[in-house]
């Protein structure tokens, strides 16, 4: 796919275009490579725990919840949660359902500290096809990359 200079000019592109506070924002292909490549590198899941379980996981990704299941309220303790996990100076990929969550995630990631900081576009799923079924369009798991359920 391509270098990892080249994967990250490229996500700090998309973030320039998007008008993004953060570095970048990456393909779930690109940030998967990313993730490998970069040393120290930590993939963020913040989906709920009702997703991770019975959706399905990231082998390896750091499971902090930006909103809380059930009732889907912020969890304020968001930010101590990633410190006491994620080194301020690492490179981060936040990863959602979609990749809003994610978004707002990198973002508080941004203003509480953190230096290095990208979205993965798509998220876990996609986006919904016509039928409103998701995985088929987009995402992670559609892009065929690790992941387990259960």
């Amino acid at each position: 796919m391509g270098t990892l200079s080249a994967l990250l000019e490229l996500a700090h592109q998309r973030a320039a275009d998007m008008n993004l506070p953060y570095q970048g924002a990456l393909t779930p292909a690109e940030a998967h490579q990313v993730w490998q490549l970069a040393p120290g590198a930590k993939l963020v899941d913040v989906r709920t725990r009702a997703e991770w379980d019975w959706v399905g996981r990231v082998p390896g990704a750091v499971e902090i919840e930006w909103l809380a299941y059930p009732a889907m309220k912020p969890n304020p303790d968001f930010l101590v949660q990633l410190r006491h996990q994620v080194d301020p100076e690492a490179m981060v990929l936040f990863m959602c359902r979609s990749g809003a969550r994610s978004d707002a995630a990198a973002k508080a990631a941004i203003s509480g500290g953190f230096s290095n900081c990208y979205n993965v576009l798509e998220g876990f799923e996609g986006d919904r096809d016509a039928a409103g079924h998701r995985n088929r369009i987009g995402g992670w798991r559609h892009a065929g990359l690790p992941w387990q359920q259960g």
